[in-house]
């Protein structure tokens, strides 16, 4: 469903190309969830994707590595053992 006045999802274009990211991108293959486990499946995929994931668009920052002035993407960071 568009979040737009007038349910155009073009109105609002950035919003909605996020909420294409977390559906299909992460939530997609969840499958049935009750509304906590969505919500909880939902708050981590946001902090993924302003934390972990680097945006083409940002330099290959993260949104938190452009906000914050600070490096350290917990992705890069993370070692086999």
């Amino acid at each position: 469903m568009s979040m737009t006045q007038t349910g155009d999802p073009l109105h609002n274009a950035l919003a909605e190309r996020m909420n294409n990211t977390l559906k299909n991108g992460w939530l997609f293959n969840e499958g049935d969830m009750d509304f906590r486990q969505a919500e909880e499946a939902v708050s981590k995929s946001v902090a993924m994707y302003n934390n972990a994931r680097p945006h083409r668009a940002l330099g290959m920052k993260t949104p938190m590595e452009v906000f914050s002035g600070r490096g350290g993407n917990p992705l890069m960071e993370y070692r086999y053992n």
